[in-house]
């Protein structure tokens, strides 16, 4: 029998090994192989029988790693299946089902020397001890008082080994070796207070209690299929659930809810949030709520070290922890007895990965979910039409939460049109509105706050000279480059390129060069010139850039020690600050006129989503909405915080054209620093495409990409749909696979994409 084993390391290789005799090898396993003159590390991917007419010997494995497969059957199952679905290979999707740092041998668990006393000594030798060996005696002391009669002896203080030496020589001390969990929450030193079961409206308890039967039926169905086939325990008798609940209808607490019932059934929990600067605070109101098993909560995300993410994988492997917490590669934890699968803000784009293997998080989860099998919930205030359609034809159950939980009204919306704003100004439009200044100034008055909210950072969006109109672009992206006033740097937010200000324009030497536009640095600056004595910050990917700082800003805002908070979307989720009466949007037009399909859907989810913000305590909310374009659909439904009419006209456009949730839509890219092959290569697929093509598959023309050249590479596009997705995979990787490329072209493939740019 041979095993095929992926390598690890940064190049896919794939080798068949032989297996030996009474070796108990099987899928998901690591070994440790020879490769050329050295030995490497590597994934068990399949096994299969050998080949006696290969004409050469086949390597044997050298030895199993670790016995027990780190890959588990049903992720092992999920990553064949993700391979199949995104035409990838299966070896990218293994290096995404186990991180690196568990992967490689680089890492391992951190250990520190211990001592411990197995018994107290009796009083004779105590006495002596302390006459003859005071250090001895003293050890001793400190042990007996300690918790479980155990020290680190780096906390014994120096000259401690000779002491220790002859008391574990006398028998009176044991030293051994203990983990330590490196703990990615260790530096947090905000107390968390117990928090207990909240008093459920109505309407809240019909979903917890609907929720709670998927949870019962699911766990009753693995029970009773013990004893049966394996093909039973892999059906799930329930369907995935979608929690349409307006912002502030206490979705959070019928995930803590839920998620007790699935322990209490002696279960485990998953929990996905869409961004990183989500998982603290999620993870502060699960550890409030499950104060006595806080350290069974553990947190997975990109952001943790790699010995933090070590120690984090292997206690979800081992069962230590029972509550996982992550952004969207958490959805492979290995997680022992799963019962139930969190998605919240299951809307947002961030659940789509951008780089090979390009899976979206949420649609894993609910294949999790089937496979594994166990509930999931799907949560948003704005679900995205996907899986509002699911709802609609039976796939998905429907709960609903239309009030808010403390019985507050939605905030009130009012809409400012900034082309009547231009007109009373020969200077051009305010950054702020009148009507947004004088509703500022009654919060700052009554000691209230506010959240202003404008998706872009930097000072100016461009730099721009009004003699011969030049603007300063990016030598490798087809982007104007941002003025930050912080760093004094033109930068790109395509590739990261920086440049100094130039003092005149480079091509005609005109000193009057100007500022264009404006991002949240410059609303930062121009704030104190307005309301001197208000207290300001800043929450956008360059102020965050140490370590906790999101968290420390969050929690002086928690505190009412910031009167004013200026932000991208990083702000417009998943944030409860009862104080906050006012969200000022500055210019929601900004995600509205892009070419993309999904522009009015992301514009709306946005609007509601940070108009959510507002109005959560006591208090009422009003949010004020600065457009050019203030009769946009997306605008006037998010005004009046109608889902469901935005949905019913949303989707009968998509389905007269055949797009999402009507129809699968698919990007193939060539991208190439020689812009005529890049856009000769994807002609020629486009051909072949177009040739014996699937039933209903529709082929795009070859475009340049809206950001025609990124990274200094030069894009070009197809875009495909069709009804149904493995066809389509399988047409566009049967022709890859049989078109030869340039060496210096690459081709890209994403099913289901978001991402059009």
């Amino acid at each position: 029998m041979n095993a095929r084993v992926l390598i690890d390391g940064p190049s896919e290789l794939v080798f068949d090994y032989a297996v030996r005799a009474g070796m108990a090898v099987s899928p998901g396993c690591r070994v440790r192989v020879p490769l050329r003159r050295k030995s490497a590390t590597g994934t068990v991917l399949s096994l299969t029988g050998g080949d006696p007419q290969a004409g050469f010997a086949v390597r044997e494995i050298e030895h199993l790693i670790d016995p027990e497969p780190l890959v588990t059957p049903v992720l092992l199952r999920i990553g064949e299946w993700i391979a199949r679905y995104y035409g990838t290979g299966i070896e990218s999707v293994v290096r995404s089902l186990v991180p690196g740092s568990v992967r490689t041998e680089d890492h391992s668990a951190k250990t520190r020397r211990a001592a411990v006393l197995p018994a107290p000594p009796d009083a004779e030798t105590l006495a002596c001890l302390e006459k003859r060996a005071p250090r001895q005696y003293t050890i001793i002391t400190l042990l007996a008082a300690a918790p479980d009669a155990r020290l680190a002896v780096a906390e014994l203080g120096r000259g401690a080994a000779a002491p220790l030496k002859a008391l574990e020589k006398a028998g009176l001390v044991h030293l051994e070796d203990e983990e330590i969990r490196r703990d990615p929450d260790a530096t947090n030193t905000e107390e968390i207070l117990e928090s207990t079961p909240l008093q459920l409206n109505e309407s809240q308890q019909a979903a917890f209690d609907a929720i709670a039967g998927y949870i019962k039926e699911v766990s009753d169905h693995q029970a009773r299929s013990e004893d049966q086939n394996s093909e039973l325990k892999t059906q799930n008798p329930t369907k995935p659930t979608l929690l349409l609940g307006v912002t502030g209808s206490g979705k959070t607490e019928i995930y803590l809810q839920a998620a007790r019932h699935a322990l209490d059934l002696g279960k485990s929990v998953l929990v996905l949030v869409p961004e990183i600067s989500l998982t603290p605070q999620t993870v502060r109101r699960f550890k409030a709520r499950f104060a006595a098993m806080r350290d069974e909560v553990a947190v997975l995300h990109s952001h943790l070290s790699q010995g933090e993410r070590f120690d984090e994988w292997h206690r979800i492997r081992k069962g230590k922890a029972r509550i996982v917490i992550g952004a969207r590669s958490a959805v492979f934890a290995p997680l022992p007895g799963l019962g139930l699968i969190i998605v919240d803000e299951e809307h947002e784009t961030s659940y789509k990965q951008e780089t090979v293997p390009r899976y979206h998080g949420r649609d894993v989860a609910v294949l999790r979910a089937a496979f594994e099998p166990c509930a999931i919930v799907l949560g948003s205030a704005t679900p995205s039409l996907e899986s509002f359609h699911n709802t609609q034809t039976g796939k998905y159950h429907l709960l609903r939460l239309d009030q808010r939980a403390d019985g507050s009204t939605l905030p009130l919306v009012r809409v400012v049109d900034m082309r009547l704003e231009a007109a009373k100004r020969k200077g051009g439009p305010a950054v702020i509105s009148d009507k947004l200044r004088t509703a500022l100034e009654a919060r700052l008055e009554n000691g209230e706050q506010s959240i202003l909210f404008l998706n872009r950072r930097g000072f100016a969006r461009s730099l721009q000279c009004h003699s011969c109109g030049h603007v300063c672009h990016c030598p490798h992206c087809a982007v104007a480059l941002t003025y930050h006033r912080t760093d004094e740097r033109l930068v790109c937010h395509v590739c990261g390129y920086q440049s100094i200000v130039p003092r005149k324009c480079p091509e005609c030497k005109d000193p009057g060069i100007q500022l264009q536009g404006y991002g949240t640095q410059k609303v930062e600056e121009i704030l104190p010139k307005i309301f001197p004595t208000a207290r300001i910050a800043r929450i956008d990917a360059d102020a965050m850039r140490r370590k906790n700082a999101l968290r420390d800003i969050l929690q002086q805002f928690r505190a009412n020690k910031i009167d004013i908070l200026i932000g991208t979307q990083m702000i417009a989720k998943g944030l409860h600050f009862p104080n906050v009466t006012l969200v000022g949007i500055l210019n929601a037009d900004l995600g509205l006129h892009v070419p993309d399909f999904r522009a009015g859907e992301r514009t709306f989810q946005l609007l509601t989503q940070v108009a959510g913000r507002a109005g959560r305590g006591e208090l009422a909310g009003e949010v004020i909405v600065q457009t050019f374009t203030p009769h946009s659909p997306s605008i006037q439904f998010a005004r009046r915080h109608d889902f469901d009419s935005y949905a019913e006209q949303e989707m009968e456009f998509r389905r007269q054209f055949s797009f999402p949730p009507y129809a699968h839509c698919a990007v193939l890219t060539s991208r190439s620093a020689h812009e005529r092959r890049a856009e000769f290569t994807l002609q020629t697929l486009h051909r072949r495409l177009s040739e014996n093509t699937p039933d209903g598959v529709l082929v795009g023309e070859v475009l340049p990409s809206p950001l025609i050249r990124s990274h200094g590479q030069f894009r070009f596009q197809i875009t495909l749909r069709a009804p149904a997705a493995r066809p389509l995979t399988r047409h566009v990787q049967n022709v890859l696979a049989h078109t030869p490329l340039p060496e210096d072209v690459t081709v890209v493939f994403d099913m289901d994409a978001l991402n059009f740019s």
